[in-house]
């Protein structure tokens, strides 16, 4: 049974999980937008929400990059210069949903859930 465990595992060993978001994230913080599966979209809103909310108590690149290596999952170090500069600004006034998810159609070779996954502004 499932009771109290939280987060998806996503068919994957920790190791290629961890690196899995590294990537999505640093993508998502690049880009601002990315298109992928709904259950990983879901994942990565949590996870996105802490690193901004650090990032905001932080303030300064030098520390934010020693406070991202407490979190589990670690990002680039562009995409956390990125979190620092630009996103701290849009981002003051609000505590958390950070993120929206908008999902799409099915995937047409595998019917997966798809859902695209972007900053609100």
């Amino acid at each position: 049974m499932k009771h109290l465990q939280k987060g998806r595992k996503l068919g994957r060993v920790r190791n290629q999980r961890t690196a899995l978001f590294r990537t999505l994230l640093g993508s998502l913080i690049m880009k601002e937008k990315i298109k992928t599966t709904e259950a990983k979209a879901k994942e990565m809103k949590a996870k996105i929400d802490k690193i901004i909310n650090k990032a905001k108590l932080v303030k300064q690149e030098e520390k934010a990059v020693a406070v991202m290596r407490d979190l589990r999952v670690k990002i680039p170090l562009m995409a956390v210069k990125k979190i620092t500069g630009d996103f701290l600004d849009k981002f003051s006034k609000r505590n958390s949903g950070y993120t929206r998810i908008i999902k799409l159609a099915p995937r047409k070779g595998d019917a997966a859930k798809i859902a695209i996954i972007e900053f609100v502004d």
